[in-house]
């Protein structure tokens, strides 16, 4: 008996080496492949600490390194929290409304990476005083009215704003659209109106969304921008003309089917019809057409009357030209039509409708009127102050249209909404 108790403790010892072996030599590896704690994000915020006579469009700069924002919080001088949200870049955070003058206030920035360690940083800041000179803006899109599929979101400045401004102003300018249609902007030559659309018509039922953040916009030595605007609209059924001087008749089509033809008049030699692409920017069952100073002075009451151009191009009712309505241009420019055709069409037609006229004398000028439909895609994302989306750039140039010259740019007239028509 004593012999197999003997042999049974031996085993056990002899057992248990290997595994004191193996637990010693495990522990080792883990201590030499173990990897380095993480570092927390290294985080850069702007303004400066203590920045002073800020614009109250100033937003929170954000510079983040092996981390992401976790959290930013704004006070006023009352400890007031400002809501606002991240850029999709996620290169700020802009405040949901203007801030207010003569403000300081405090931003709290927390920065987080994937172990979870955090740094946060604060700064504050004055903003300056209502500014003595301002920059009248006009956001053409009004809250909860429907538009046609053509309706370019459109920004008009009075004065215009300088070429090195553009970029600052046109990124506080903010389009969503339900469904999504990506698009793009495009200044005028004088920077009296930049138009945003996508490289095809809006879909029918889409809802657009706009906030021009303008309040406090540096726009050069003429001022700041004088308010924050926004709007959200609804795009309706399609709907566009097509004016012919050739036949002189107007084809309107709705969902792309034609439903009517209409015999129109256009602009005499002397003051001739602008061909181009054109989108209905008023509606008016009367108006007032005043010319008095001009070379041909009168004064004539129209009714339905459809806005084309700042210059004063209109569809409207012209009974009195019934009779050359088809045949013979006498009008001073706009595109007469009889009093029951004119009727129908402020039935049909649509602030935002697709108008295009062919074959007279004179070419649409760039800027007189909503004109973003008035050149191609390619040409169009080149009036951008920003960088377009790679998706959205304009296709290469093909190597046989290489080298020809193309034209010269038209001079743009400064918007005259009381212009009249004829």
């Amino acid at each position: 008996m004593k012999e197999r108790r003997r042999a049974t403790s031996w085993v056990a010892v002899v057992a248990a080496v290997p595994l004191l072996a193996i637990a010693a030599c495990t522990s080792s590896q883990d201590k030499k492949d173990a990897a380095p704690p993480a570092p927390p994000p290294q985080l850069a915020i702007s303004p400066a600490a203590d920045a002073k006579n800020l614009p109250i469009s100033t937003e929170v700069g954000l510079t983040v390194t092996g981390g992401k924002v976790s959290e930013v919080k704004l006070t006023d001088d009352k400890g007031g929290q400002v809501a606002g949200a991240l850029r999709p870049d996620g290169s700020s955070w802009m405040p949901d409304k203007a801030l207010k003058n003569k403000q300081r206030y405090t931003a709290q920035v927390t920065a987080t990476n994937d172990a979870g360690k955090s740094v946060t940083q604060t700064t504050s800041f004055t903003t300056m005083d209502k500014p003595a000179k301002e920059v009248f803006s006009t956001l053409y899109l009004q809250d909860k009215r429907t538009y046609g599929v053509a309706m370019p979101v459109t920004v008009d400045f009075d004065p215009g704003v300088p070429k090195e401004r553009r970029a600052d102003v046109q990124r506080r300018l903010i389009v969503n659209t339900n469904p999504p249609q990506r698009g793009a902007w495009h200044w005028t030559e004088d920077g009296q109106q930049v138009f945003y659309r996508a490289p095809d018509f809006w879909k029918p039922g889409t809802t657009i969304s706009v906030r021009a953040a303008l309040a406090g916009v540096p726009m050069g030595k003429e001022g700041f921008g004088d308010e924050d605007r926004t709007a959200t609209a609804k795009i309706g059924n399609k709907v566009t003309l097509d004016i012919d001087n050739d036949t002189k008749q107007m084809s309107v089509f709705k969902d792309d089917k034609l439903v009517r033809k209409i015999p129109v008049s256009l602009g005499k030699p002397s003051t001739p019809t602008s061909s181009g692409k054109m989108v209905i920017m008023e509606k008016h069952e009367q108006t007032v057409f005043d010319t008095t100073g001009s070379a041909d002075p009168y004064v004539v009451t129209v009714q339905d009357a459809q806005r084309l151009t700042w210059g004063g191009e209109f569809i409207h009712s012209a009974p009195w030209s019934e009779g050359d309505q088809g045949s013979t241009n006498v009008s001073h420019g706009c595109t007469n039509v009889s009093a029951a055709d004119a009727a129908f069409l402020m039935r049909t037609t649509k602030v935002g409708d697709l108008v295009t006229v062919r074959g007279t004398e004179v070419q649409l000028e760039d800027g007189n009127g909503w004109t973003a439909w008035n050149m191609d895609w390619n040409e169009y994302v080149k009036g951008s102050a920003l960088p377009v989306p790679e998706d959205l750039k304009p296709a290469p140039v093909p190597p046989a249209a290489a080298g020809v010259p193309a034209a010269p740019p038209a001079s743009n007239p400064a918007p005259a909404p009381s212009n009249p028509g004829g």
